[in-house]
């Protein structure tokens, strides 16, 4: 084996291997950038069809949370499914997503509090309204579906201060009774913190 000294004293350039990056835009379109032989950098269309930067999942995510007789929870895509609103008997949906419209607004009573998915949001300052919304509905024995885009984060952090607020139980209980119906439950770190340190 020869020492390393040997080695770079003995290096040649003509001895690489031309390389070439991948690159995926984010629109989607895949180019392949090469560097010439002058050192120049050449980008080139591939010959792949474009794809995504993201992966994307095409699964509609259909499942209900019973939390209560009452409150629900779910994705948009079971609140844009008739046929899984009429299985649960809901009567209203509360939509605390972005930019997700009300699928059926002549079948069901809707509230929309558009709340960002972001751990800065004050989750604490939408909670009112929304717990407002939900009470009327259960004084009238009806079905509130609660839903975000995923039903991951704002929603069900909504449903877990609901029940902390109304059922007067701390906040691991809560997070529990919500990911037992619902077990891909995931607020963000800053909506958990935020109902940590909840006392309605």
């Amino acid at each position: 084996m020869q020492p390393l000294s040997h080695e770079l004293q003995n290096f040649s350039r003509a001895r690489l291997k031309q390389q070439s990056t991948r690159i995926t835009t984010a629109t989607g379109k895949v180019l392949v950038e090469t560097r010439s032989s002058n050192g120049a950098y050449v980008t080139e269309a591939s010959g792949e069809s474009a794809t995504y930067g993201f992966v994307q999942d095409l699964r509609l995510d259909l499942q209900v949370g019973v939390i209560t007789p009452f409150l629900l929870l779910s994705s948009q895509d079971a609140a844009s499914d008739a046929e899984t609103l009429r299985k649960f008997k809901v009567t209203h949906v509360l939509n605390v997503a972005c930019g997700v419209e009300n699928a059926f607004p002549e079948q069901f009573i809707y509230k929309t509090v558009s709340m960002m998915d972001v751990p800065e949001t004050e989750l604490i300052s939408y909670l009112p309204q929304c717990f407002e919304f939900i009470d009327q509905a259960r004084k009238q024995d009806r079905v509130v579906l609660l839903h975000c885009n995923a039903g991951v984060s704002r929603s069900a952090s909504v449903a877990i201060a609901y029940l902390m607020a109304r059922e007067k139980i701390p906040f691991e209980e809560a997070f529990n009774r919500v990911k037992s119906a619902r077990p891909s439950i995931r607020p963000n770190a800053g909506f958990l913190s935020q109902l940590k340190e909840y006392h309605p």
